[in-house]
């Protein structure tokens, strides 16, 4: 593979280079190729199944990218688990794809019960002795072979792992570096956990052009005063994140050039992003230049861009999500599956090689959303959206339940799901609630079973603390509410509109 080669060819003519910056450690490029030779020896010498992925389980460390190399160096993709996921989860990503080794990267024990799994940790690979003569590249992954399979959200209750290829992955660095304004050797932001296909956004461009990442962890998230401390050392050039991190980092005052002296590039990807918040950072970072992007996961990260400069805030109240990659059309199409005309509201269909193949091990969803289209391999977004008269893309929705808050992709049907499996709830409904166009918190609305709480706040943890054993904290509501009975449509489904109707009186 290509990209494979670039890193290792960087990895034997800058060796000191700083690869990975986390707040504990520092992986130069040729620490970074020699960890993952000995991860690639480990598991060559297991002999596994090439066709099953290998669970890589940890948070924003520099273990977790010399997994991911020796992962694939060895043939055999990978599936990112952040260690906020909970274990349950876990347990079910295990089961769909049926994984028989956990790397555990994260330096924290990792108790999988009942489980005939092997985990193995990081440090004890890198302490077996292995062979020093390279592997052998004729290993790797290449063409169509999964490279990783990253697992989202499912409305059955069970999480989808969606499947990329090395074709897939290659088309999606090449136009990074190749189209977007990145020069070796920057230092990238690296805000979003591995589990989230948003970080493949600086992880692959940054290690294909010779860059350095800067891990930004969940402490320092939830700790401003030290997240504002690691910002000042990190010598940003490349800032990629969801439109919601960066809102919260303006919101301290701080938050300007002085900080990030260095900074030249936005990236935006996960989500809506405001006009006002394009308009702080102008303000804020004169020099800096600003990009949306659009994409699922099914595509590889993303697949449009736009520039966001001043006659592009100037002309539109609601930004485009721009035009796609130079391999790849979006095609528009009504309920019919015909071609929409510019300025008709459409589904946007992928067109490209950055599309995914499908789900791992679940054919009949695979079916339903991914195609041929013209000899192309295509994907049913479910997005909803139009063409303007300069062949500008506009993003307007969800044409069905599933949605985006805060750069994480869920579907509410699962939400729903695991909410009415808890022992205090009859049924269930969750409604996302919006201000300026863009999703704020989730609501769910309950008709409880028989408790003995006094208190509704009371229920509300109970219920809370059930879920976070079987859901990622973002995929938990906010608010809660408690009706005696919920709106229903004439054939027995929740009237949603009427139920918003309700909650928003």
């Amino acid at each position: 593979m290509k990209m494979l080669n670039t890193i290792k060819n960087f990895s034997q003519t800058h060796p000191d280079t700083i690869a990975y910056i986390s707040p504990t450690e520092k992986m130069t490029y040729g620490e970074l190729w020699r960890q993952s030779e000995h991860v690639s020896a480990f598991l060559l010498k297991q002999s596994p199944q090439k066709h099953l992925p290998v669970l890589v389980y940890g948070h924003m460390d520099a273990s977790m990218i010399g997994s991911f190399l020796g992962c694939v160096k060895a043939g055999i993709p990978y599936i990112p688990v952040d260690t906020s996921i909970p274990i349950e989860r876990v347990l079910k990503i295990i089961t769909s794809s049926q994984a028989e080794l956990v790397i555990n990267a994260s330096r924290q024990e990792l108790v999988l019960d009942n489980f005939t799994v092997t985990i193995a940790n990081y440090d004890k690979i890198l302490a077996e002795q292995v062979s020093d003569v390279p592997m052998d590249p004729s290993n790797w992954v290449s063409g169509e072979d999964n490279f990783y399979i990253i697992y989202t959200s499912g409305s059955t209750g069970n999480p989808k792992g969606v499947q990329i290829s090395a074709n897939n992955l290659q088309s999606f660095v090449d136009w990074m570096v190749e189209d977007f304004p990145i020069k070796r050797n920057f230092r990238f932001l690296n805000q979003a956990p591995y589990s989230f296909d948003l970080s493949v956004m600086d992880l692959y461009p940054a290690l294909a052009s010779g860059g350095t990442i800067f891990a930004i962890t969940k402490e320092m998230i939830a700790r401003p005063k030290l997240l504002f401390e690691a910002l000042e050392k990190s010598k940003t050039q490349i800032w990629t994140s969801t439109p919601s991190f960066v809102q919260m980092c303006l919101m301290d005052p701080s938050f300007t050039e002085e900080l990030l002296p260095e900074l030249s590039l936005f990236l935006f990807c996960g989500e809506i992003l405001p006009v006002s918040i394009c308009r702080q950072l102008r303000e804020r970072f004169p020099k800096a230049r600003i990009f949306n992007t659009y994409g699922p996961t099914e595509a590889t990260v993303a697949v449009t861009s736009i520039e966001v400069t001043a006659e592009i805030l100037e002309a539109y109240p609601n930004l485009p999500i721009g035009k796609p990659k130079g391999d790849t059309r979006i095609v528009l199409v009504d309920e019919n599956g015909m071609p929409v005309q510019p300025g008709e509201k459409g589904e946007m269909i992928i067109v490209g090689p950055s599309v995914s193949k499908g789900y791992l091990g679940q054919q009949d969803l695979t079916e339903k959303s991914f195609f041929h289209y013209k000899g192309e391999p295509a994907y049913r977004t479910g997005d909803a959206g139009y063409f303007d008269q300069n062949g500008l893309i506009f993003y307007k929705g969800r044409i069905d339940f599933q949605i985006k808050l805060h750069g994480y992709r869920m579907e509410l049907e699962e939400i729903e799901y695991h909410i009415a499996n808890c022992k205090y709830v009859k049924s269930a409904a969750v409604i996302p609630i919006y201000q300026n166009d863009k999703i704020d918190y989730l609501l769910a609305a309950i008709i409880p079973s028989s408790h003995d709480f006094e208190k509704e706040y009371q229920l509300t943890s109970a219920i809370k603390k059930e879920l976070s054993e079987e859901i990622p904290a973002y995929m938990i509501p906010r608010k809660f509410t408690y009706y005696e009975e919920l709106p229903m449509t004439a054939n027995g489904k929740m009237d949603r509109k009427k139920f918003k109707e309700l909650v928003l009186q």
